[in-house]
């Protein structure tokens, strides 16, 4: 009996009134202490091309990506964003004709893809180019795109020598992986001829790692990086390790 009133009296200690929330900014939702909001650019980024990111519903729940930085820092009307797992579908207003637009490119590393130097600059007077960019990990991203077949017409491109991703709070399968954001830079800075646009567009990324890390986030090395360095404790899947495969002897041929 006497444990019994101990733990009631316990737990009339309990606070009946919920715990404080901490303070969240109205535009990006993060905390304010780690707010990325100065970090954008002072004036929304005014570009020819059109971005249109087709998004997995799972990528709305997480707290670190980079979809709404790419939307805040370009103006209004040229980031449009669909959520879904297969496109286009009944709700997605405007996308099926956005789809079949000649101008509209696919960004997927396809056998099929282009090299974005390779695309015809458009001129003055010419419609600008539709980017599609499935937004998810690469897993979800395969998902989308074989279950979407108007995504299979589409003009298909790919970055080349895109580098190391800087987002490095999260794991990238490969080395030349890069987060959503930086993959609509690079893409940005090649259909518009400005290489300035890299850099602006990555400014708050850079500031949400600097944020996680300094409250105790690690930095990622990417899958690929781990496994050659055998400091990955997963196994891999024969397809992975095949393609790795494949990548070290591709570069013992190019030395």
């Amino acid at each position: 009996m006497t444990e019994e009133i101990e733990v009631w009296e316990d737990l009339s200690g309990i606070p009946a009134d919920p715990p404080k929330m901490r303070d969240k900014c109205s535009r990006c939702k993060r905390p304010s202490v780690v707010c990325w909001c100065p970090f954008l650019p002072s004036t929304p980024l005014q570009i020819r091309s059109r971005i249109v990111l087709l998004q997995h519903p799972a990528e709305e729940r997480r707290c670190l990506r980079t979809a709404p930085m790419l939307c805040l820092s370009l103006a209004p009307g040229t980031c449009l964003v669909y959520r879904g797992k297969r496109f286009p579908s009944n709700r997605h207003d405007g996308l099926e004709g956005i789809l079949k637009s000649e101008n509209s490119i696919l960004l997927y590393p396809s056998k099929e893809a282009v090299e974005f130097q390779n695309l015809p600059l458009l001129g003055s007077n010419d419609d600008p180019y539709n980017l599609v960019i499935i937004d998810g990990t690469w897993p979800q991203a395969k998902a989308i795109y074989h279950a979407s077949p108007m995504l299979h017409h589409l003009k298909q491109v790919k970055l080349v020598s895109a580098g190391i991703s800087e987002y490095v709070i999260r794991t990238q399968p490969t080395d030349g992986c890069l987060s959503t954001l930086e993959a609509a830079a690079q893409a940005l800075a090649s259909l518009e001829q400005r290489v300035d646009i890299i850099n602006v567009l990555l400014q708050p990324m850079k500031a949400l790692c600097t944020f996680q890390l300094d409250h105790g986030a690690v930095t990622h090395q990417s899958k690929e990086f781990r496994i050659k360095n055998d400091t990955y404790p997963k196994q891999i899947g024969k397809r992975l390790e095949r393609l790795l495969r494949q990548a070290e002897a591709s570069n013992g041929n190019i030395s």
